[in-house]
């Protein structure tokens, strides 16, 4: 569950204030709104890599307001991906499970379960720069889901990707939701995207979030 309750955002000329959303445990929310208005900035936000200037910010009914990133249970594919050039696919699917130092045995599990659920099992070995748009995406999603997270945030995921392959992860983002059921936030400007996988909708106008 996210719970954001009057929420204020200070970023030099920048701002946004009476912020307020509640997306329920294992719903997929959409947010919209036009390019520039903050809506990365409120995903941000609620993973800790932006403070908040007031309000709270909470997770399965826990206030992290003030919790570091690490902290949160969140995961998060921003815009760029954010991959790693020198690390193959198995090594960022295995990423926040090392730093987590769990056993190898369950690093090897999750990613064979991963790899299967992505469609990626032939390109574990790869490093990210010989993979295509597609191939990307579903390594960033992987690394964000990998440890189970309480929240998955996604900033424009498919942007940048052609109509087929867009289709392609509209698929595996079901997929994903079904098989997870892990609380989503999406920030996209497609219709057909919030069509598609939202259960909720909001959009962002003029500094004012509301759902629709």
């Amino acid at each position: 569950m996210i719970q954001l309750d009057n929420v204020a955002i200070h970023a030099g000329d920048f701002s946004l204030s009476g912020i307020s959303m509640h997306v329920p445990c294992g719903h997929y929310a959409v947010l919209m709104g036009r390019t520039g208005r903050g809506k990365t900035t409120i995903l941000e936000s609620i993973c800790g890599l932006r403070k908040v200037s007031s309000g709270r910010i909470s997770i399965d009914g826990v206030d992290v307001t003030t919790w570091l990133p690490g902290d949160r249970q969140i995961g998060y594919v921003p815009q760029d991906l954010a991959l790693f050039p020198t690390l193959t696919v198995a090594q960022h699917l295995a990423f926040a499970l090392r730093l987590r130092k769990r056993p190898q045995i369950e690093i090897d599990n999750r990613i064979a379960e991963l790899a299967e659920v992505l469609g990626i099992e032939a390109l574990l070995g790869r490093k990210v720069d010989a993979l295509s748009g597609g191939e990307s995406q579903r390594v960033a999603l992987g690394r964000a889901i990998s440890f189970r997270p309480a929240v998955l945030l996604l900033d424009e995921p498919l942007s940048a990707l052609d109509e087929s392959t867009r289709a392609e992860m509209h698929a595996l983002l079901k997929r994903v939701k079904e098989t997870t059921g892990v609380t989503t936030l999406h920030v996209t400007h497609s219709n057909e995207e919030a069509e598609v996988l939202a259960d909720q909708r909001f959009e962002l106008h003029e500094g004012v979030l509301r759902e629709v």
